[in-house]
């Protein structure tokens, strides 16, 4: 039998309960600062007879005297039960059943308390797959508390708190290690992030948005086993680099990943720019430029794209194909063969949506036609509904060094003395626009007879 096999096999029922129940007077978590939702199910749940807590990060984020934006529940109520009790909910997952519950504008998520994988057992055999590697492909396996605690991935995320008697309930010493500071996974590190891949992506993000310090015998296995990402599924990688890169902690989330050998699974071809390219200190000027400023934007409660960040993640291997077709074709042709390859080996890796993938190219198509401010040109590049994304993403570019004549400041310029139509202004006059070019009916003559 494999090691890693033998390890899981025990790694669960050799991690020993330790079980606290802390009391009101000895956590700073307040009721006021829940969501009305979150509270309301919880409540809804134990009056009809089963155990329900609130868990995970908002508990964790709570306790650090934050304002989660999102609350999660966990209950003993099997999935189906959870649906028959709260009208409009639906069951979502195939790898682990949840279910979503409305209340209001909230999408409260509920889970049921996961078990241990019994070997024995023929109906967990059922409701449990495993690949070849050891990655949980399904999960529905449900047991108690205690077991779902022993479950989760981060000791400071299986922290459950029950808003009835006010009482934190921590069953792995995720207080003693979120006072300390210190991100630790529960069980055998190598066994879990056999399970889930991602584990190892959540550490990086955990450790970078709470500033802790990642456990050594949790850090240990990630980069030896970062390889195993590349068995995630492109579409999930999506959904975690939106969350990697748009939560507000983008940078440090960045240099956690090329720290622990993540980076290059998410993005392997600007790794190797920023690793092998003799512009690879300006790459990543650029790239920590971006998302210093998504990072800022989203503390001020702005929108951020997805494409922006993309856009900049891969104008370094972008520059690096351009100058290598650029000995063998003409430059246009360079620069559009250049585009296909690395949006084709990006989308190898993570699969990202076509609507996004469109505006990345538009933003570089821009770059190109930004250096034409001669004639009626300008007027016409300021008219392209990406020009504010692309000016940005040029101002971009000289922050981070490039030398482009002075051409942000020639554009911020031309804006002041040529403002811009607003977002709704631009509706208004493309509406006029189409009334004026509506053709009208002709009325038939009515014949006389």
């Amino acid at each position: 039998m494999k090691q890693w096999l033998k390890k899981k096999l025990t790694a669960l029922t050799n991690t020993k309960s330790k079980k606290q129940i802390i009391s009101r007077d000895e956590h700073d978590i307040s009721r006021r600062f829940i969501s009305r939702g979150a509270q309301a199910v919880i409540k809804k749940l134990q009056a009809s007879g089963y155990q329900a807590y609130l868990v995970g990060g908002g508990v964790r984020d709570l306790q650090l005297g934050g304002r989660p934006k999102d609350f999660d529940v966990a209950t003993d109520a099997k999935p189906e039960q959870v649906h028959v009790l709260f009208k409009g909910s639906r069951i979502v997952g195939r790898r682990f059943r949840i279910v979503h519950v409305r209340q209001g504008r909230e999408i409260i998520e509920v889970t049921t308390f996961r078990g241990s994988h019994d070997q024995d057992d023929n109906l967990n055999k059922q409701q449990s797959r495993q690949s070849e590697s050891g990655m949980l492909l399904r999960d529905n396996v449900f047991g108690t508390v205690e077991e779902d605690a022993i479950r989760r991935d981060f000791t400071v995320n299986a922290l459950y708190y029950n808003p009835e008697d006010r009482t934190i309930h921590d069953y792995t010493g995720g207080l003693d290690d979120l006072h300390n500071g210190l991100l630790r996974l529960i069980g055998d590190p190598e066994t879990r992030y056999r399970e889930d891949p991602v584990r190892m992506l959540r550490a990086a993000r955990f450790a970078a948005k709470l500033e802790f310090d990642i456990e050594a015998s949790t850090e240990a296995p990630i980069e030896p086993l970062a390889n195993l990402i590349d068995s995630v599924s492109s579409a999930r990688l999506f959904d975690e680099m939106l969350k990697l890169f748009q939560s507000g902690y983008g940078e440090r989330t960045f240099y956690q990943l090329r720290r622990l050998g993540l980076y290059k699974h998410l993005f392997a071809q600007t790794e190797w720019a920023l690793t092998h390219s003799q512009k690879n200190e300006h790459y990543q000027a650029m790239i920590v430029q971006a998302l210093r400023n998504t990072d800022a934007r989203i503390a001020d409660g702005k929108s951020v794209t997805p494409a922006f960040i993309i856009a900049a993640m891969l104008w370094p291997p972008l520059q690096e194909a351009i100058e290598k077709l650029g000995n063998k074709m003409k430059p246009q042709d360079a620069y559009q063969q250049a585009c296909q390859q690395v949006i084709s080996g990006q989308l190898g890796q993570i699969s990202i949506p076509k609507r996004f993938t469109i505006t990345v190219r538009e933003i570089w198509d821009l770059q190109y036609r930004l250096p034409a401010i001669q004639g009626k040109r300008p007027e016409r590049t300021a008219a392209h509904p990406r020009f504010r994304a692309a000016y940005d993403f040029l101002l971009l570019r000289e922050t981070a060094g490039e030398n482009t004549g002075d051409l942000g400041a020639w554009w911020t310029d031309y804006q002041r003395d040529n403002p811009l139509p607003s977002p709704a202004q631009r509706m208004q006059h493309d509406d006029q626009k189409d009334e004026r070019h509506r053709p009208t009916r002709r009325r038939r003559r009515r014949t006389q007879h």
